[in-house]
């Protein structure tokens, strides 16, 4: 991987940027920071962090101009990456805090993960913690940033709602908890989504780090 390779992170006010931004130091590359439309027009590949509610999220994304630039890249071929809400703002919709509009880049909608296991006991809400990532393979997909790294590893992940795939064929990965499953990641061409945290998940994190930015 070339260091000349521009990676954005996009700096819209939503939080765990600073994790993000170091991750990618310790796999070789320097990435900027901004929240600049232009900027973000040319790069190689973008990665849309983010953490809190999907309101406050897309009014980050409005209050910045940046709800069509992130859609051009979107169409645009290169990597894009979107880690936890930055995963979820990628929907349709949000049911959180009332529906939300969303960028509508990979159809699909943010729901609250059911408080209720079958079992009529409570599940523990918000989810926190460690899981194993169960990927899904799906015949059109081809190599995902997922493959290798999460054979022998976990993902940290912490959230209350979950993004609930329209279409199977968007479905990259999983997670079981309290008997159910939730989603772990989305995919849609040169598009991932993943819930989990991968600049706070060790080395198995370093891992989906290094293969999204080797992605030509």
């Amino acid at each position: 991987m070339s260091n000349t390779t521009e990676c954005i992170v996009v700096d819209y006010g939503i939080g765990n940027v600073f994790s993000v931004m170091q991750a990618l130091r310790k796999c070789g590359v320097n990435p900027t920071l901004t929240a600049d439309p232009d900027k973000l027009r040319k790069a190689d590949r973008v990665i849309l962090p983010g953490v809190g509610a999907f309101k406050n999220g897309m009014q980050g994304l409005v209050d910045n101009d940046l709800i069509e630039p992130i859609r051009e890249f979107a169409t645009s071929g290169k990597p894009l990456l979107g880690i936890c809400l930055g995963m979820q703002l990628f929907g349709t919709k949000s049911l959180e805090f009332g529906e939300q509009e969303g960028l509508n880049i990979i159809p699909g909608r943010t729901e609250r993960i059911p408080h209720l296991k079958e079992d009529g006991t409570n599940r523990t809400i918000p989810f926190i913690g460690w899981r194993e990532i169960k990927v899904i393979q799906q015949p059109s997909f081809g190599p995902s940033i997922l493959d290798m790294p999460l054979q022998d590893g976990a993902g940290y992940l912490v959230h209350s709602f979950q993004f609930v795939a329209d279409k199977k064929e968007n479905l990259l990965a999983t997670y079981e908890y309290e008997g159910t499953t939730i989603t772990a990641a989305i995919r849609k061409d040169n598009i991932t989504g993943v819930q989990f945290h991968p600049e706070k998940s060790a080395k198995t994190g370093l891992r989906v780090i290094n293969a999204f930015i080797s992605l030509s």
